[in-house]
């Protein structure tokens, strides 16, 4: 196995790509209001490397207030098919303006009219609101192409630690976690 967690990574996540059925860039994403309450919910990762971990979301939303609060995130992939499982921690920044313009362009045109049509996390009075809202949006760009939202855009975790789970036989299970200080990584195996 590689001493590098994000070959290690690309390795894992080759994997899943193969053997799981649904979403395997799908991770749970822990924030922490200013008063420090949690919250946890699904993303789908949009990009990764050396330098972090990036979704894209609404950034009036519930996650993206929280984020603003305490900019620290946790994420958790868990992949059944595999018995696997990646921790991974760190502070959350923005992406660039360039990167979220370029995932926003590529993806699919309702996509990005929902974007505009979305007010992520806060209540509607009923579900022909937010398409009738839709409609709008799509009127509105009719025969044009649909800029980002200026609400909108990705959100990157820098990673200080990444652990690795692996399911083992009797719950002996596998743990390896990376540290980084000082921008070097060092490594230890843990136990259950």
């Amino acid at each position: 196995m590689s001493d590098d967690p994000f070959t290690l990574f690309d390795s894992w996540y080759a994997e899943a790509k193969q053997s799981e059925p649904n979403d395997p860039n799908a991770v749970a994403l822990a924030t922490a209001d200013a008063a420090g309450r949690p919250s946890v919910r699904m993303v789908l990762l949009k990009g990764h490397g050396p330098d972090g971990f990036v979704i894209y979301t609404n950034r009036e939303s519930r996650k993206a207030g929280e984020l603003a609060a305490n900019p620290q995130g946790a994420l958790l992939f868990h992949w059944k098919s595999l018995r696997r499982q990646i921790r991974i921690e760190g502070p959350v920044s923005w992406a660039s303006d360039e990167e979220s313009d370029a995932y926003f362009a590529s993806r699919g045109r309702d996509s990005q009219l929902g974007a505009w049509a979305s007010e992520q996390s806060r209540p509607l009075d009923s579900r022909e609101t937010f398409e009738q809202r839709f409609a709008e949006m799509t009127a509105k760009f009719d025969g044009q192409d649909v800029p980002r939202p200026p609400h909108w855009g990705g959100y990157r975790v820098t990673p200080t630690r990444i652990e690795f789970w692996q399911d083992r036989a009797h719950r002996l299970h596998e743990r390896r976690l990376f540290v980084r200080e000082d921008g070097n990584w060092s490594e230890g195996l843990l136990f259950p």
